[in-house]
């Protein structure tokens, strides 16, 4: 028995959420279809089974929707406007509506013409959402078409033809303006999608040639060598194999300044390369790149429905019912011991309307969507909705040290010099016995070798000792480095020299030493330094009201301790284990309740996982950052915190604005209903009103900048 096949499909004119709810539901109806899910905010269907894109749009031919297969590159035609049939109709409905008001100043309300004018304007602006009424009606389905038809029948039957004509005209204007909104908030989506070029330029080896040639991304194949121009977009994940060329990254990590890139450098599909020409090796294809990989993370973070909206969710499966029972109530009771049914029915009537939960249903997603995808353009992945309500509520962080508050790069501090030697000598000396060596260190002496523009001295004889250092015959001269406590078994070491190494140990140093033919040469001071951003980020912090900042290292008690004085961190744990950083999360977590661990992505991974919100540094072209961290700093740029925690806690906000607003609206609407004030008009305006300002206030967070 063969499994059913799991297929992914674009969406365009998805315009609701209850109409997503509707098209998910008619999509699992489908015989062949073993399960389906709509994603509302990435416009996007998923489904397991084996069906044709004709089938699923039959499935949502109630709203229009069509569909084509992803991950096949479509190129949307963005219909303007003024063109799109619903909006058509709905301006030739105004006109009727407008000739109906003019003919009844002139020949009356009653009038057989005037009352045409309205049926035709009734007819044109209503004909799809009476299709769709009447057709939920039959299966006992009740969204907000469903109550609008019977609305319009039920005015019409009591004889409020210009009322009905006018309610029909209306609800397509919000219509329109929230299918507008909805777009806008899913440009976000629609711009990283947009960001890698759909063809390329590559070299492809045939036999012993090779051949240049234009194909589609989809087409390209590991191993395959990209040719990039300047001025042109990367298409591929790859490393560089020629070429120089400062490569703007903002796409992918938000980075505002191009990054240098070099032969054998790491560079991502989507990134502009400004300068020189690249040869690129690819590595990955075009659904494994980094933007595929974003996103796919984007597009099921808001998928994912946060805690604020499941309860939404919930409540609205109650309240639709109970807004039909509260209209059937206003619209028969009253009558019973005051009479006057028709101005009661067009009561009850008119509570249907203002009752929809449109603007309740769309009060989180459209937040949640607008949100997600503005971080996603400033470098920020946040893998759900969850994580970035949670965020919202940390009341503490915890960093790991290195990489994360440090640069994670070991950079010379101090070269203090003996016996008359240069500090250039002494860097060249100690310089040609590391370039043997693995160590960390090593690196950190040549590469300050290198910017001083010394020449590199060849070794000859080189020795490794474990735990103690190494020696190699330099210019004829043997020379020893490593830690001052074996230096000290082959040569005296006065007790200035001791007492300047204690300074620079106190300091969170690394101190080196060399002799040279049995005489102390020189001392070199190594750290780990700083990130220039790390102290202006936890003043941030602390200025968005988080109450507590600690850091979590594996180092040593002093270096972690003159790191902590520096950035004016209190708190600091020094000399943890993964499984001991855990342990102090969860303490963390009992003493504040809602804790953020910032690290990077592998290391940390038992503390990332334990933490409310796990956080990791440098996301780009790391599988490991992507997989375990709920939210993942694309670019390596701790600023990118407080922005993140500030979105969050502004989503928050926004959301509880709009589930005020949406309900407040409705219940002034429905206390008119007490003097028997409410009109048809008043109910169209309080929902429409509804709606589109939960919309517009959630599209405040497109605005929302690292500053």
């Amino acid at each position: 028995m063969t499994t059913p096949s799991k297929q992914e499909y674009r969406l365009q004119n998805l315009s609701c959420a209850s109409c997503a709810a509707k098209f998910e539901k008619n999509v699992k109806a489908i015989p062949e279809v073993k399960d389906a899910q709509v994603n509302f905010g990435a416009s996007k269907l998923t489904v397991v089974g084996d069906i044709s894109v004709n089938q699923i749009e039959e499935a949502g031919a109630f709203d229009g929707i069509k569909v084509s297969q992803s991950p096949k590159r479509t190129i949307e035609k963005s219909t303007p406007f003024y063109k799109k049939t619903e909006n058509i109709l709905a301006s030739i409905s105004l006109v009727f509506v407008v000739l109906g008001y003019v003919l009844s100043s002139v020949r009356g309300e009653v009038d057989t013409l005037v009352i045409a004018m309205f049926i035709i304007a009734i007819v044109v602006g209503g004909m799809e959402i009476f299709k769709t009424g009447f057709r939920n009606l039959a299966h006992f389905e009740f969204d907000m078409k469903t109550l609008m038809t019977i609305a319009v029948i039920g005015a019409a039957i009591i004889g409020e033809w210009e009322e009905a004509a006018v309610v029909v005209f209306l609800f397509a204007v919000s219509e329109a303006l929230e299918a507008y909104s909805m777009d806008k908030a899913r440009q976000s989506i629609r711009q990283l999608m947009d960001i890698a070029p759909p063809t390329a330029l590559i070299k492809r080896a045939h036999g012993e040639h090779f051949h240049e040639m234009e194909l589609p991304t989809e087409q390209i194949e590991i191993g395959d060598i990209l040719i990039v121009k300047p001025g042109q977009k990367i298409a591929m994940d790859g490393v560089v194999l020629s070429g120089r060329s400062a490569v703007n990254q903002a796409a992918i990590t938000g980075e505002s300044i191009p990054v240098n890139k070099i032969t054998g450098d790491e560079v991502f599909a989507g990134t502009l390369n400004e300068e020189g020409a690249l040869e690129v090796h690819v590595t990955k294809r075009v659904e494994d790149t980094t933007i595929a990989k974003i996103i796919h993370l984007v597009e099921e973070a808001q998928a994912e429905k946060a805690p604020s909206q499941q309860f939404v969710d919930r409540f609205a499966k109650y309240y639709t019912p109970a807004i039909m029972i509260v209209a059937l109530l206003v619209a028969v009771l009253p009558p019973l011991f005051m009479g006057d049914w028709q101005h009661w029915i067009y009561q009850g009537l008119a509570v249907l309307v203002v009752g929809c939960p449109c603007a309740l249903v769309v009060s989180t997603p459209v937040a949640i969507v607008t949100a997600i995808g503005n971080a996603a353009r400033q470098g920020v992945l946040i893998k759900g909705g969850i994580h970035l309500e949670q965020l919202g509520h940390i009341e503490a962080v915890a960093f790991d040290k290195t990489g994360t508050l440090t640069k994670g790069k070991p950079e010379v501090t101090d070269i203090f010099t003996h016996n008359n030697m240069t500090e250039e000598t002494v860097l060249q000396l100690v310089a040609a016995v590391e370039k043997q060596s693995q160590h960390p260190l090593a690196k950190a002496i040549l590469t300050t070798l290198h910017e001083k523009g010394l020449t590199e001295l060849v070794p000859t004889d080189f020795q490794s000792i474990t735990g103690k250092g190494a020696y190699a015959t330099v210019d004829g001269q043997k020379v020893s480095v490593g830690s001052l406590k074996w230096i000290a078994t082959l040569t005296t070491v006065d007790e200035m020299t001791k007492e300047r190494v204690n300074q620079l140990q106190a300091q969170g140093k690394t101190v080196v030493a060399a002799v040279s033919d049995d005489q102390l040469i020189g001392i070199i001071g190594i750290a780990d330094q700083l990130r220039e951003e790390s102290k202006h980020v936890l003043q941030k912090l602390h200025a968005l009201k988080v109450k507590h900042t600690v850091m979590l290292t594996g180092d040593a008690k002093p270096t972690a301790e003159a790191i902590a004085s520096s950035l004016g961190m209190s708190d600091v744990r020094a000399g943890l284990l993964p499984a001991e950083k855990l342990t102090a999360i969860k303490e963390l977590r009992a003493k504040y309740g809602a804790v953020a661990m910032v690290g990077d992505g592998v290391n940390d991974a038992p503390a990332l996982a334990s933490a409310n919100v796990g956080i990791a540094m440098g996301g780009a072209g790391t599988d490991a950052a992507l997989e375990t961290a709920d939210i993942a700093l694309m670019g390596d740029d701790l600023t990118k915190l407080p922005y993140t925690i500030g979105l969050s806690r502004k989503t928050l906000r926004i959301i509880k604005e709009n589930i005020i607003f949406a309900l407040a609206l409705k219940l002034i609407a429905l206390l008119l209903v007490i003097p028997g004030w409410l009109t048809l008009w008043i109910a169209i305006f309080a929902d429409m009103g509804a709606t589109l300002l939960v919309v517009f206030n959630s599209l405040r967070l497109i605005r929302v900048r690292n500053k």
